[in-house]
């Protein structure tokens, strides 16, 4: 744990170090792209913060090399070469995305390759433990089919979610750390050494996250546009392929019975291995929703709108902040529950604990709409923002009234950002247009 600790904590070093001159660079290579009609910020910002997440991940895969525990990794597998090289094409691509604005189809190829060329090198997914049926091998060609295509979604998956600032790093840390300790867990629990490589991974990816948060949080200074975003992405699902990959269910020797019985008895401890998939779980839903949304209306399903699920937690009352902490709230929910379910799948205190969570979750979700008022027998005792407003009386027509109105100053008529945000009583008083003075 403590070489994992000292790799996750180099690899934040370095991102988080090289975050501010990646930004200087952006800027004066003009990857700034203009504000766009769906964009929440208001302010042009640098892109290209994959750079300085992609140098953070050679810095710890370079250390990992050179600790006593940790480079065995390198000497039994091949599995850090071929992230390395896939994550160097794909940050490649992301790069050129963040200046030139590449099309949608050239990265989708790009992603397909970089999934093939880590099939070539032996990261890929050998079998799956199907419940009722076994631990089912599968062919070279089915393999790399569902690998390229874990990868593929996992990537524009983390893409997609990458919509406000800080969410996309946390949401990918969140699910990282729990798959750190449920990869971590078979490799010194089990000394199952094929999880090392994933433990690894994991660690690193952690590092990089958590290195470049202080710079994206609201207000963000950079994003990491697709070059960060495809780039954790595809580290995120090359987590998973490892273990599913190489770790044989055998080897846990945690099981008796007929094969049947030995999987639907190993199937919580395999819930983890889509642990990295709980990140799709919100933008999923938000892609559903997007699109029966834009059908409904008439709209092309790629038509871009202010409609997803972050755009709907601002207009509901969520300040930016506070929509982000939902989303992580949410997304370790999810995460850590699939862990401790797998830990303890008998436990009904999980299941309890899960709902009881829940409810908080929805709660939080929806208070906006809510302004909770006192009844007015305690209205004496509580704070004032929580007693009834009083209607305001009715001034009394006459000459005072008239000349309050003619010395009121003026409103302008050029309001906007947060000038024109505010209680409509400020304004109840004002004549309609066309009435005489």
């Amino acid at each position: 744990m403590r070489d994992y600790l000292l790799t996750l904590c180099v690899t934040a070093a370095v991102t988080y170090l090289l975050t501010g001159p990646v930004r200087k660079f952006a800027i004066a290579t003009g990857a700034m792209p203009e504000i766009r009609a769906r964009d929440v910020h208001r302010e042009p910002t640098p892109r290209l913060g994959g750079i300085a997440m992609f140098f953070g991940l050679c810095a710890g895969l370079l250390v990992a090399d050179h600790l006593q525990n940790l480079n065995s990794v390198f000497d039994q597998s091949n599995e850090p070469r071929a992230l390395l090289s896939g994550a160097a094409l794909i940050w490649l691509i992301g790069v050129l995305d963040d200046k030139f604005e590449l099309d949608a189809l050239i990265k989708l190829g790009a992603q397909m390759i970089s999934a093939g060329v880590m099939v070539a090198q032996g990261l890929t997914i050998l079998w799956l433990p199907i419940p009722g049926v076994g631990t089912v091998a599968l062919t070279q060609g089915q393999g790399t089919l569902l690998t390229v295509a874990l990868v593929v979604l996992t990537i524009n998956a983390v893409n997609f979610v990458d919509g406000l600032d800080g969410l996309a790093a946390g949401m990918v840390c969140i699910a990282t750390g729990a798959f750190f300790l449920y990869a971590y867990r078979l490799w010194y629990g089990y000394t199952i050494e094929a999880a090392a490589p994933a433990t690894l991974f994991a660690a690193i990816l952690m590092g990089m996250c958590l290195g470049f948060l202080p710079h994206n949080m609201h207000p963000a200074r950079i994003f990491m546009g697709d070059s960060g975003s495809m780039l954790i992405g595809l580290i995120l699902a090359a987590s998973a392929i490892s273990i599913t990959g190489q770790v044989d269910p055998d080897t846990l020797k945690i099981f008796e019975g007929s094969t049947r019985q030995a999987t639907h008895a190993a199937l919580p401890v395999f819930i983890p291995l889509i642990l990295p998939l709980t990140i799709i779980a919100i933008p999923m839903t938000d892609l559903v929703l997007a699109i029966v949304r834009r059908t409904w209306k008439g709209q092309s399903p790629f038509a871009a709108d202010r409609g997803h699920l972050h755009h709907r937690l601002l207009e509901i009352g969520h300040s930016h902040s506070r929509a982000v902490l939902i989303m992580y709230f949410w997304s370790a929910l999810i995460a850590f529950g699939t862990l401790a379910y797998s830990v303890h799948s008998t436990s009904m205190w999980i299941v309890l604990a899960i709902t009881v969570l829940s409810a908080l979750g929805l709660v939080l979700l929806l208070l906006p709409r809510f302004s909770p008022r006192a009844p007015r027998w305690a209205e004496a005792v509580v704070p004032p923002r929580y007693r009834r407003r009083k209607p305001a009386p009715e001034p009394e027509p006459g000459p005072a009234r008239e000349a309050s109105a003619e010395e009121r100053p003026p409103v302008s008529a050029g309001l906007n950002g947060s000038t024109a945000i505010g209680h409509r009583s400020r304004f109840s008083d004002r004549r309609k247009a066309g009435t005489p003075s």
